[in-house]
């Protein structure tokens, strides 16, 4: 393989490694704000009609947004995995 394929094939990746986190980010910020019980349960009866494989990424973000917001406050939000309902 040639020097410049190689060079335009880190460019590629290192281009569609951007895209993703841009995507992911936005992701994040979007699914920050549902904060509130009801919101959440919402969302997580919204997430319940879909697989597990397709939910994985949001899921994930959502655990670590519940994690964040518990360790940052003394009160409890909408709980570790879903709502306190």
């Amino acid at each position: 393989m040639q020097f410049t394929t190689k060079l335009r094939d880190a460019r590629t990746a290192l281009a569609n490694r951007r895209t993703m986190r841009v995507a992911t980010r936005r992701l994040t910020d979007e699914l920050a704000s549902f904060r509130t019980t009801a919101e959440r349960a919402e969302l997580d009866e919204l997430l319940s009609r879909h697989s597990a494989e397709e939910t994985e990424e949001i899921r994930a973000i959502l655990y670590r947004q519940d994690v964040v917001r518990q360790q940052s406050s003394g009160r409890q939000t909408a709980g570790l995995g879903g709502y306190l309902g």
